[in-house]
């Protein structure tokens, strides 16, 4: 009985603070609720809410990690300009820079390397974006 009031007061916490780690800790005490009905003594009981809560969190948390370490599938903003190709407007170069249409948009430009000169009619990379910069190659 005391395994199922410990379930339903970690439930509660999970409820009110969306921490996935009480319904865990709820569920190893179901378990250990389980244990006793199966006639588990106190240190069987407490040894499966144990197991169950950290196998639990390991494996949520483990899984949890993976998903986050995934980023979307679909670039947008400024990732999404990256690697794309352009064209030439206005004279680019490394130091005043100049125009590019990028994406049906016209950008200012300038290239990564000062040395280059892009002319107008070029196609070009955008290796990144400097605010409102393109950096092209």
């Amino acid at each position: 009985m005391w395994w199922l009031i410990a379930a339903v007061g970690l439930g509660i916490p999970l409820v009110v603070t969306a921490m996935p780690e009480f319904g865990m800790l709820a569920a190893g005490a179901v378990a250990g609720a389980v244990t006793a009905a199966l006639g588990g003594g106190t240190v069987a009981q407490f040894l499966v809410f144990t197991a169950v809560s950290v196998a639990l969190i390991a494996v949520v948390r483990s899984l949890a990690a993976r998903q986050r370490g995934q980023g979307p599938g679909l670039a947008s903003g400024i990732d999404a300009l990256k690697g794309r190709s352009a064209t030439v407007l206005e004279r680019v170069d490394g130091g005043a820079g100049g125009r590019i249409k990028l994406a049906g948009e016209i950008w200012s430009a300038r290239a990564l390397d000062g040395d280059r000169i892009y002319e107008p009619g070029q196609q070009v990379d955008v290796v990144d974006i400097d605010g409102a910069t393109a950096v092209v190659i």
